[in-house]
């Protein structure tokens, strides 16, 4: 028992400089990549990765708009992390993103004569509730069920999305819009600036740090770590695999919730199904980019947020399709998960040649 106290405890802080080594690695072959093909096409990459970082980077204005762009990104990435940490691969994240997107933007606008600071709890409660109850059910359908989380939240990823998109188009369509979105919610719910930067991306962080020392120095963050590493050993050490399964879901989902709930009280003001597109899936960029390490996470979302930010510039400036930012993310997330798929395969090869004779 004490040894496998030791194992977990030691594994929370196996943040090395060489772990670190391979997201870097990933960024620069992925840009180095990018800038082969765009030599193809006759495009100078230097002034298209100047154009990217100084719009992203260069003044307030852009750090401030890199910011907006990395705050969902810094809350989706730690639901993937904290699924991964509890041995789950939650990739309903886009679905738990656009739930919490969706009830916080009803409670934005529908409640009314509120303080602001009450108004902006309640929108982020119901934004992390309405997350937390869809990534419960695919907990519920792995923990007591045995169904793969993989298929449950693939799945509820296509209905939640037809939910929203029904609910944004029909009750909670703003009147008289062609568009399917809600009406803006109010100015009392609006998450604050800091200057010319989202408050928004500060409470990210904050959770970020606040994550880091759940799964680093308290007794819930072993039981994910535990359950994540060996269930058989989290069961011989006496905690529950079900309700651990079951939590982390929850809590994965209702991060995700909060991700949404952000956005929208922050960037967007109204929920629209296009404004939320593609940023649950990011996050499994940014985990991995961050070596599932809540910290991690941060710099990761950064980066992803400042190509996102500067994608329109560097098109306009330099003549790059703005396409090429989603390749360079494709191509970021294949070669940081290439060592993880080269070692999956050496362990089988390793499985198979010194499997015993009654093997």
């Amino acid at each position: 028992m004490s040894k496998l106290i030791d194992e977990v405890k030691d594994s929370r802080r196996k943040y090395d400089v060489g772990s670190w080594i391979v997201p870097i690695i990933a960024v620069l072959t992925a840009m180095l990549v990018a800038s082969v093909l765009m030599m193809i096409q006759g495009l100078d990459p230097m002034l298209a990765y100047k154009s990217l970082f100084t719009t992203a980077f260069g003044s307030s204005e852009g750090i401030a708009a890199t910011l907006g762009k990395a705050t969902p990104l810094v809350l989706s990435g730690l639901a993937v992390t904290l699924g991964l940490r509890a041995g789950l691969f939650n990739i309903g994240v886009q679905g738990q993103l656009l739930t919490g997107a969706l009830a916080s933007a009803w409670a934005g606008y529908a409640l009314s004569n509120l303080p602001p600071l009450v108004h902006i709890a309640l929108a982020l409660a119901f934004g992390f509730f309405f997350g937390a109850l869809v990534g419960a059910i695919a907990g519920y359908l792995k923990a007591f069920r045995g169904v793969h989380e993989v298929i449950t939240t693939i799945m509820l990823n296509s209905i939640v999305m037809g939910i929203v998109d029904y609910l944004a188009s029909n009750p909670f369509k703003e009147p008289d819009q062609a568009l399917t979105r809600t009406p803006q919610i109010l100015e009392s719910v609006r998450l604050p600036m800091f200057g010319n930067f989202p408050s928004g991306f500060f409470l990210a962080a904050a959770l970020a740090f606040l994550m880091w020392w759940i799964l680093g120095f308290t007794t819930t963050g072993f039981r994910f770590n535990t359950v994540g590493r060996n269930r058989f050993a989290a069961w011989y050490a006496g905690i529950s695999y079900k309700k651990t399964i079951f939590f982390a879901m929850l809590f994965s989902g209702g991060i995700a919730g909060l991700g949404g709930a952000v956005e929208t009280l922050g960037i967007t003001y109204r929920f629209e199904p296009a404004f939320n597109l593609g940023l649950g899936f990011d996050g499994i960029t940014i985990a991995l980019l961050g070596r599932v390490h809540p910290v991690g996470i941060i710099p990761g979302a950064i980066l992803i947020g400042g190509m996102r930010a500067g994608a329109a510039d560097m098109q306009f400036d330099a003549g790059v399709a703005p396409e090429l930012v989603d390749l360079l993310l494709a191509m970021i997330l294949f070669f940081v998960t290439a060592p993880l798929i080269s070692r999956f395969f050496k362990n089988s090869a390793n499985r198979s040649l010194t499997g015993g004779w009654g093997n």
